[in-house]
């Protein structure tokens, strides 16, 4: 597609968000009409066997894309076939359309193939090989519209992109058909448009509608293509005659053969029997068995909780397969990393969490097929004076461990000089750029742009890069029959349409709009407001918190007091475990238990079926910590009471028993009474430690409004208050204890 412009810069469009939006955009004309008759086969250049860099775009499907393990498309597959017609390699500089420009004139790759429009403005700066391919406009109208032709358009309003043909050829039948014209800033934007009745349909490059198309977006065609130019190979203008003389012997070739015409037609249907919705659908293949999946709970748009409910792309579309597939989900809110860890040792069944899936983590577990297709993107403030990756320029930026955009930021470091400091959570990375720590962050430009919707402030810079597949995953040869249902169900809810709407629900554009519903209600942005609205969720955190700490300091104390006489016995192998587990549980971090409990000693016990909950676990947790320092308070309370009292009472002819009994706790409990309540304070405290194992209490809680909010500061504010005031009221009954006990 050919975007107006009056300067030699080739400046086709802005490339399309490589995301699922984007392939909702619908279809074009069956390819072989646009080639003309037989040509008389050229023979091939001679073997020289050269190499040609040639930059490309990787982000406007059918002509260049990457479905996540190869890149494709109509460009991709005609240079290749072209260059073995002609006895010359050929490798592929993956760039974004500008970029690849740049890199040509700056003569840093040999030719662009990248849907690029022969005009005669370009041709001042750049050789052309014979045009490949034939362009032109049409209007995109859902399947159930009843707009048959442009006349039907008569008084309705379409949706144009700004400054394209797309835009011209609307504006040019504006006063014939009576037209209202709203313009928007890309594809998605206009379909997503079309599909909420604010238009009836939408100009643009009919190749990219027939991709759509043949991807189940749900449009059609109206009308013939129009303002049709011809795409061209591009070498810099004056070099490089050989290799355009290769292309047009070798393109000729691929006419003659017939070969051209299958690549075309692989990538370009007409819409006429796909995307109606009335694909045939599998049927269920499950007995309705309830599968324990993990997720994330703070990756926005993917899986978040909004305050009342989990929801997001993840949850909506398993949920639907699910119930298409007659199996029922139960879902188990973790970390990312927590999920997976959880999944290894057999707590969950699968994992629904934005997971990329790569050649590594295939080695431990089964992916079902790939729902949707991520990308890197960096995110700045709205306020920042950062334009594009040039502007990183010596700078810090922020990115979450172990994910791909960690490894984008590390491929940029040594070219920008890049300062990377990684964090645990999305949340943790916007925080530190609002906070001036970093100019940037790396994330999946989905998150990104749901964000923005949200009003986190940002706004996206560059094209996305490292686009991969997220998949659902089980562990490696375990549960088979429900890869099989996902399968079946993704397949079936595509067919239907169903699943085009999951994602229009959610993934927003460029964060100016969300989809269909993304930013339907915008979070408040007052610390009242807040309060108010999620202020149910936060009691419930705060329910469970309160719940956790006083099992953990009754089980605690039990602990304590066995532990503690245990560490004054006389008897060896008693007082050597005492000291045994008084060592180890407060020699080691309270999260190392937390993981080895929930996740560790299932596995050890593996045969045993054993799983825990996030409230067993952590409760275990907690008292088993919390018992190893009662211990030592016991402990030191006993002795600290004077010993003559002891020796008094043994005088009197009392046991060792009853002198414990009735002459040494009770003075020793009044000395434990200041260290009791320290002890309780901190292990109400350590109760947020235990949101990283999926225990709902106040802090997980906060952690998911966050999330969906993006309100750190005012949510942190209110979560900090909260627990002032309990430990305050704690603190208050404890002192009025310590005075009735001590009068």
């Amino acid at each position: 597609m050919a975007k107006i412009t009056p300067t030699p810069e080739p400046q086709r469009r802005r490339t399309l968000l490589p995301r699922l939006g984007a392939l909702l955009t619908a279809a074009g004309i069956a390819a072989g009409s646009l080639v003309g008759g037989l040509a008389v086969a050229s023979p091939a250049a001679a073997a020289t066997e050269d190499t040609y860099v040639i930059g490309t775009d990787t982000t406007y499907a059918p002509f260049e894309f990457n479905d996540g393990s190869t890149l494709k498309g109509i460009d991709i597959d005609l240079m290749n076939a072209i260059a073995e017609d002609q006895g010359f390699t050929v490798e592929w500089q993956q760039l974004g359309f500008d970029a690849a420009v740049q890199a040509l004139q700056s003569n840093q790759v040999d030719g662009v193939m990248a849907g690029m429009s022969i005009t005669d403005e370009r041709e001042q700066t750049f050789d052309f090989g014979d045009g490949y391919f034939t362009g032109g406009i049409q209007f995109g109208v859902l399947d159930s519209s009843d707009i048959q032709s442009l006349d039907d358009l008569e008084g309705q309003t379409v949706a144009v992109k700004t400054g394209t043909q797309g835009q011209t050829y609307a504006e040019s039948l504006e006063e014939e058909l009576g037209l209202t014209i709203t313009p928007y800033a890309e594809t998605t934007d206009m379909v997503d448009a079309v599909k909420a009745g604010q238009a009836v349909a939408y100009a643009e490059d009919y190749p990219v509608i027939g991709y759509g198309i043949t991807q189940g977006s749900g449009f059609r065609l109206i009308g013939e293509p129009a303002l049709g130019g011809e795409y061209g190979f591009a070498v810099n203008k004056g070099e490089n005659p050989e290799l355009i003389e290769k292309f047009n012997a070798g393109l000729a070739n691929l006419k003659a053969s017939g070969e051209y015409d299958e690549i075309i037609a692989t990538y370009i249907g007409s819409g006429s029997d796909n995307g109606s919705g009335d694909a045939e659908q599998t049927p269920p293949l499950g007995n309705g068995e309830n599968f324990l999946i993990g997720t994330d709970t703070t990756y926005a748009p993917f899986e978040f909780n909004d305050g009342s409910a989990l929801k997001g792309i993840d949850i909506d579309l398993l949920n639907a397969i699910a119930k298409n597939q007659n199996f029922t989900v139960e879902w188990q809110q973790l970390g990312f990393d927590a999920a997976l860890q959880a999944l290894q040792s057999n707590q969950v069944d699968g994992v629904m969490a934005g997971m990329s899936i790569t050649d590594e983590r295939r080695q431990t577990f089964d992916f079902g097929d790939g729902y949707f297709t991520g990308g890197i993107q960096f995110g700045v403030l709205d306020s920042s004076d950062i334009e594009t990756l040039d502007d990183l320029q010596g700078q810090t930026v922020a990115v979450k461990t172990g994910t791909q955009g960690q490894t984008y930021a590390e491929s940029l470091k040594e070219k920008y000089d890049l300062k990377v400091t990684p964090y645990a959570e999305t949340t943790d990375m916007v925080d530190a750029v609002k906070a001036g720590q970093a100019v940037a962050y790396a994330e999946d430009y989905p998150v990104l742009a749901y964000g923005i919707t949200q009003g986190s402030g940002f706004r996206l810079i560059d094209e996305p890069a490292l686009g991969g597949e997220y998949g659902f995953a089980v562990n490696k040869g375990q549960n088979p029959e429900l890869i099989e249902m996902f399968n079946a169900g993704l397949a079936n809810l595509k067919a239907s349409g169903e699943y085009d709407e999951i994602i229009a629900t959610y993934v927003g554009t460029d964060g100016s709009e969300g989809g269909s519903g993304a930013s339907a209600e915008q979070a408040p942005s007052d610390i009242f407001s807040i309060t108010a609205k999620y202020w149910p969720t936060l009691m419930q955190g705060l329910g469970w918190t309160l719940l956790s700490t006083i099992v953990a300091l009754v089980a605690a104390f039990v602990l304590g007091i066995i532990f503690g006489f245990g560490r004054l016995s006389k008897i060896l192998p008693f007082r050597w475990i005492s000291t045994a587990y008084v060592y180890v549980f407060r020699g080691t971090p309270i999260l190392i238990q937390a993981f080895f409990v929930f996740f560790a000693v299932p596995q050890l016990l593996e045969g045993s079926d054993i799983k825990f909950s996030p409230f067993v676990a952590g409760a275990i947790t907690l008292a088993l910590n919390t018992g190893a320092y009662m211990t030592e308070i016991i402990r030191g309370g006993i002795l600290a009471v004077d010993p003559g009292q002891n020796e008094a009472s043994r005088s009197l002819g009392l046991g060792h028993w009853k002198t414990m009994r009735k002459v040494v706790l009770p003075q020793a409990f009044r000395i434990m009474i200041p260290s009791f309540v320290n002890q309780s304070i901190i292990t109400l405290k350590d109760t947020s430690l235990l949101s990283v194992i999926g225990l709902a209490e106040l802090t997980f809680q906060s952690k998911q409004i966050i999330a969906s909010t993006y309100m750190s500061a005012q949510i942190l504010t209110v979560v900090a208050v909260i627990y002032f005031v309990v430990i305050t009221l704690l603190t208050l009954l404890a002192d009025r204890l310590e005075r009735k006990f001590n009068s």
